[in-house]
């Protein structure tokens, strides 16, 4: 595909290594000429120092023949102009917008994106995105992420295998014996900051962080098996009332019946603003470093804190600051810390902080960009370890070629692996005898380089 990326900040330029890696033709377009020369020393792409919002800009970036234009600029008014150009004078087919502002993805405004208003196909809001992903890991304790695929029947869960891990050592065909009816498949780990396809014979060990991909009923069994027994977090700490914040509040208010919920925020009309938008959470207004702050909210007696603001240094120092509340290492191990950061370098400083997890939004922006690059019936993705591997969703239609065929007979490269089936209400973990049917939705994991014998399996037309 012939993709213009328009923003060259981490995640245009995130987006733009990803989609080059597989092939993607990719031009980058960004006023900062510094921006600009980074890309042009690490990337293999074509990058136009300009204003995206310049049709000469854009046409110079060869418009006209892009399957599809990408706006993630730091401003939103500039996000959607960008794709209001493309679609006017180009004639782009899809157009992607990243849009922070609240009031722009007020639900009753809705109807001006459309071809006749403001021609944005598909809007991106990383802070919804955000807030989404980590209602999703409350939902999960002691998963590293929790992400839904196939209507919410079937999960991918990252579970770290930690010393207490009950399961690591054991081969894996010895674990589908002692866990029958758990219907799971550990797709892979990363191990040592790569990805390694796990073979039957193969065991799981101590800092492995495992993907393994569930019957979403099976939750809790699942997380059991791996010696996770912690319970959801009713007693929760959010510091930071911004957009992720008030999402994330906002979400546990209308999903989580038993959630105590409070909010520190330091800005004082904030406070005032997302108190009176929410319904049964306390919002205190203070500095969260300020430790008389942290004892009003009882700290002592929170579950979960998440850090979420807009300053990676605070957010660390915050997540220290719950240690030093704990009166003893029973305590603290009970407590779940989770630290917004911006900064990739400082995600060396989890394990000798105790942080149980840093939250990258420059990842969860990318995630839900690239599940809408693929062709065919592809509709979802879930990006590992920047884009080598992907775990996707796709419907088999009566095109494809796998229809009617054995799982063993279907010829997959060893690099693209088959996690699970759904097939009408029924989660199914295929095994080699399997026959794929017409209207299955297939949950399967593949490396970037495989991409293409993906999207060829699950193309629209065989012509």
């Amino acid at each position: 595909m012939n993709i213009i990326i328009c923003g060259a900040g981490r995640v245009g330029f995130t987006i733009a290594k990803i989609l080059s890696e597989q092939g993607h033709s990719i031009t980058i377009i960004d006023q900062s000429s510094e921006d600009i020369q980074k890309i042009d020393d690490t990337l293999d792409v074509k990058s136009i120092v300009g204003k995206a919002t310049y049709p000469s800009i854009l046409e110079k970036a060869n418009a006209t023949e892009a399957d599809m234009i990408i706006a993630v600029t730091r401003n939103d008014e500039i996000n959607m102009l960008i794709c209001q150009i493309a679609f006017s004078i180009f004639n782009v087919p899809k157009k992607i917008a990243r849009i922070r502002s609240q009031d722009y993805l007020n639900p009753k405004f809705t109807k001006v994106y459309n071809k006749e208003n403001l021609p944005i196909d598909v809007i991106i809001s990383p802070e919804i995105e955000i807030a989404k992903s980590l209602q999703r890991k409350l939902e999960a304790p002691g998963s590293l992420d929790n992400v839904p695929f196939a209507n919410n029947k079937i999960r991918l869960l990252e579970i770290l295998i930690d010393e207490n891990c009950p399961i690591k050592d054991i081969k894996l065909n010895e674990l589908t014996k002692k866990f029958p009816k758990l219907n799971s498949n550990i797709m892979g780990v990363i191990r040592d900051e790569k990805f390694v396809l796990l073979k039957k014979t193969d065991v799981m060990l101590k800092e492995d962080k495992a993907y393994v991909v569930i019957n979403a009923s099976q939750m809790n069994e699942t997380l059991a098996a791996f010696g996770h027994t912690e319970k959801i977090s009713n007693k929760i700490l959010i510091i930071g009332g911004g957009n992720i914040g008030f999402n994330l509040a906002k979400n546990l208010e209308e999903s989580f019946d038993s959630a105590r919920v409070k909010i520190i925020e330091k800005d004082k009309e904030r406070a005032e603003l997302i108190a009176s938008q929410l319904n049964n959470t306390i919002v205190i207004n203070g500095d969260a470093l300020d430790e008389e702050v942290l004892l009003e909210a009882n700290l002592e007696e929170v579950q979960t804190v998440l850090a979420l603001t807009n300053d990676d240094e605070d957010n660390l120092m915050i997540s220290v600051l719950v240690e030093k509340f704990a009166k003893d290492n029973d305590e603290l191990s009970d407590k779940r810390t989770m630290a917004l950061i911006n900064k990739p370098n400082y995600s060396l400083l989890q394990s000798s902080l105790k942080i149980d997890d840093f939250i990258d939004p420059r990842m969860n922006t990318v995630s839900s960009i690239l599940k809408h690059i693929h062709k065919g019936t592809i509709e979802n993705a879930y990006s590992i370890l920047n884009g080598e591997y992907e775990i996707i969703e796709a419907e088999i239609i009566e095109t494809s070629e796998l229809v009617n065929k054995e799982l063993k007979n279907s010829n997959l490269p060893d690099e693209i692996r088959i996690g699970a089936v759904l097939r009408g209400e029924e989660v199914i973990i295929p095994r080699s005898n399997f026959v794929f049917k017409k209207e299955d939705i297939v949950v399967l994991l593949a490396n970037k380089d495989f991409l293409h014998v993906v999207e060829n399996m699950f193309r629209i037309s065989s012509i």
